[in-house]
């Protein structure tokens, strides 16, 4: 059998999932989109139970070299399919990344080596993008002479602007990860050693949070750039309706009336974080 190109494992409510195809810096071949389809049908079942929060990453010290362009070369050469077969594929992986980006989990993407094209793309349906200090992202589409794909086209000018959004795409130029940083693409920089433990750590934290809170909170922070405040109002007054009958909140009311440690200290978990890297 075959060694799985998909990864995922779950310890302590905190999941990750490696793209591990090193030979081809984990370019997205046709058993690998198989097999990310499978691990998100487990991640949404397990979603704010098992799961409380994803990470994703490359092995091999790339993050994702997008498309598999020797595979699409020698498809072509066979013919091929039609426009049409190829507008199938790509609608199929639609489906994928709108479940990984609609998961209700905090969703943490560490970059390491390249995030190119649809790895690019595949970066930015995360939550929070931390980089290695050798990481660089590229819009690498304008290169083969086409547009951006999985969902960049969305999803990059929400996060950069739209002038800066159609300098990456046009130049299809590398970014490094300083420059990723200070542009908003990135969380933050990490020396390559450390950029995983830095993502466990993150992810670790945000597990602490109530699932219903986050679950409710990403699903209206994912919808309001493209609705009216009206609605977004509409929609905030029902998830706190149901986010005020929660277990975790009723316990985090009591433990504040008591006095009590509360469930959810960001500070105090870093705190705690710092501790346990500095103990011999």
């Amino acid at each position: 059998m075959a060694p799985r190109q998909i990864r995922l494992e779950v310890e302590e409510g905190v999941a990750t999932l490696t793209l591990d195809r090193p030979q081809a810096r984990n370019a997205l071949s046709p058993t690998m989109r198989q097999e990310l389809d499978e691990s998100l049908v487990q991640l949404k079942a397990q979603a704010g139970r098992e799961v409380r929060a994803l990470v994703i990453t490359g092995a091999g010290g790339h993050f994702c070299a997008g498309g598999d362009i020797k595979a699409q070369h020698a498809r072509a050469a066979t013919g091929g399919g039609t426009s049409m077969d190829a507008r199938a594929r790509l609608r199929e992986a639609h489906n994928r990344l709108m479940d990984l980006a609609n998961l209700e989990v905090p969703v943490v993407v560490a970059v390491d080596g390249a995030a190119a094209g649809a790895g690019f793309s595949l970066a930015l349906t995360g939550d929070i993008i931390l980089a290695s200090d050798r990481a660089y992202f590229v819009q690498s589409f304008g290169r083969l002479g086409l547009v951006p794909d999985w969902n960049s086209l969305f999803l990059l000018p929400r996060l950069v602007g739209l002038q800066r959004a159609k300098e990456l795409v046009f130049t299809a130029r590398r970014v490094g990860a300083q420059e990723a940083q200070r542009i908003g693409l990135v969380h933050s920089v990490h020396a390559s050693q450390h950029l995983m433990g830095a993502a466990q750590r993150l992810a670790r934290r945000l597990a602490h949070a109530s699932p219903a809170a986050i679950a409710l909170s990403k699903n209206i922070l994912n919808q309001s750039l493209h609705l009216d405040n009206r609605v977004v109002l509409e929609l905030e007054a029902m998830a706190q309706a149901v986010a005020r009958d929660s277990a975790f909140h009723r316990d985090a009311v009591q433990r504040f009336v008591d006095k009590a440690p509360p469930l959810y200290d960001w500070e105090a978990l870093e705190a705690q974080d710092a501790a346990g890297e500095a103990a011999p």
